[in-house]
């Protein structure tokens, strides 16, 4: 009878342990600093609003596919789904909630105790001294099998623990959304070097392409009107031409690796992008000021919730330091099961057999200067987190910054690169008709452009594609900068205002 009892109080004491751990969490107050407290937003981006542009400066032909057993064709949508799903420091992220939910369930189950079932065998020979100080001689054994339960519960522990696992928990989830844009930076950076490299290869071969008839006109002329130097001087430029061809395909296969190791795509594979290589995306309208881009980064950007996070935690774990030595904590120990024994090795009597012990102890740990020391670690503690607050809330305002202006002198780069690709085609084009071309002064016969002036101008074309292309490039990245800066906010928030 006495058995069913325990086994009673232990079921009643363990329903009572369970609706504590699973009971809803605490709305968690807002910290008075900083002032500005933003909610929690964990939901994934919004699609792209990007306008493109693939107005291309020049008629130049799409680049030759670098010879490769594995091309895989591959556009800038499909290269943003990968980056969330792909990447390492996605997974990481993700497996860090998994960690974190999972401290949060330990830190709820604080309130049930752990069981035990097992056996004790004991054996004594020789003197033993009884209760009221007999010595005694005795030669004796006894065999407990059974279990209990053993809960050791610190009710400060158990009260602020959950609360803050919890607001780790939010931080963690914050901090998947923050590697899902980092992803998608990294990822749009590698990109867009391909893209570069490819268009660098296609003005190379334009310019190869434009060198050898270039010679090929030098070569053609009349003894008379040129010096052979001149000859010599295109094949040198020509060299110099094709060099910067084989130095272009080395980029792309480089930064195609680079972008396989980005979304985990087959090693060794060129990636070749779909786009042209001269396609301008635009994601943020540069007419608006960094004043009015930064709340919106304030809202969107995902670490300003995982820093409240982790500072709400921070002050929870303050809060269960002050705490502790006014709370006492709970020691419970309890085992049932059947006993036995006898003298020497005989084993009878077996019979059911119960034990209970129940302590409230209150703890001031090294006379309460352990209890300080640890409130003044926590404070500290609460302390870093707040000034850590403050720098990334300081570094979101210098990256909108940053990147609004970097995307601003890109885009004007961009419409001068442009007017200049256009008037160095136009100056090579004529430069070569010039060639034909001659004038006679008396009685000698002059070439209206001589071939060390086209040779300055295929330079010069040269010169105004790499411009062109690496404007292009600068603009497109600075404008997904500018987008992760904002933390990759909805269409709705980029709009201007009316």
């Amino acid at each position: 009878m006495r058995l069913g009892w325990m086994l009673a109080i232990g079921a009643l004491w363990a329903t009572v342990a369970l609706s504590a751990a699973a009971q809803p969490p605490r709305q968690t107050a807002k910290p008075e600093e900083p002032p500005l407290v933003l909610p929690l937003r964990f939901e994934q981006p919004a699609p792209f609003p990007w306008e493109t542009s693939d107005k291309p400066a020049t008629s130049l032909k799409p680049p030759l596919p670098i010879p490769s057993e594995n091309v895989l064709p591959i556009n800038l949508a499909t290269a943003l789904r990968l980056a969330g799903a792909q990447p390492v420091t996605v997974a990481l992220a993700e497996e860090r909630v998994i960690a974190a939910n999972a401290q949060l369930l330990r830190a709820r189950a604080q309130w049930l105790p752990s069981l035990y079932l097992g056996a004790n065998y004991a054996r004594h020979d020789g003197q033993i001294q009884e209760v009221l100080g007999k010595i005694s001689t005795v030669s004796r054994s006894s065999l407990l099998g059974g279990g209990g339960p053993t809960l050791l519960l610190s009710f400060s522990d158990a009260i602020f623990e959950p609360l803050a696992a919890r607001q780790r928990l939010n931080a963690q989830v914050a901090a998947v959304q923050a590697a899902r844009n980092d992803s998608m930076l990294e990822t749009t950076d590698a990109y867009f070097s391909v893209q570069q490299a490819r268009g660098d290869l296609a003005a190379a071969e334009d310019v190869v392409r434009r060198g050898e008839d270039l010679l090929k006109r030098t070569e053609k002329l009349a003894e008379g009107l040129i010096s052979p130097l001149e000859a010599a001087r295109v094949r040198a430029e020509l060299s110099r031409r094709r060099q910067t061809l084989y130095v272009a395909k080395e980029r792309w296969t480089v930064a195609s690796a680079d972008l396989s190791r980005v979304l985990r795509l087959e090693p060794g594979a060129l990636v070749e992008p779909l786009e042209p290589p001269h396609l301008q995306v635009t994601l943020v309208p540069l007419r608006r000021t960094a004043a009015e881009l930064l709340p919106v980064a304030l809202r969107n950007r995902p670490e300003v919730p995982q820093l409240q996070a982790l500072l709400l935690a921070a002050e929870d774990r303050v809060r269960q330091e002050r705490a502790r030595p006014f709370v006492p904590s709970l020691v419970v120990r309890g085992n049932a099961g059947v006993f036995g024994g006898g003298t020497n090795r005989e084993f009878a009597n077996f019979d059911g057999r119960s034990d209970w012990d129940v302590l409230m102890l209150w703890e001031w740990q090294n006379l309460g200067v352990g209890n300080k020391a640890r409130l003044d670690e926590r404070r500290s503690e609460s302390t870093q987190t707040y000034w850590e607050f403050v720098r990334v809330k300081d570094r979101i305002a210098a990256e909108v910054t940053q990147a609004l202006a970097q995307a601003k002198y890109a885009h004007d780069r961009l419409l001068e690169a442009d007017k200049g690709v256009k008037d160095a085609v136009d100056s090579a084009d004529k430069n070569f008709e010039g060639l034909t071309q001659t004038r006679r002064v008396g009685d000698v016969l002059f070439l209206v452009i001589r071939p060390q002036e086209a040779v300055q101008a295929l330079q010069a074309l040269s010169q105004a594609y790499g411009d062109f292309f690496t404007a292009v490039a600068d603009y497109d990245r600075a404008q997904f900068r500018l987008y992760r800066a904002l933390g990759a906010p909805a269409p709705e928030s980029l709009a201007e205002p009316k």
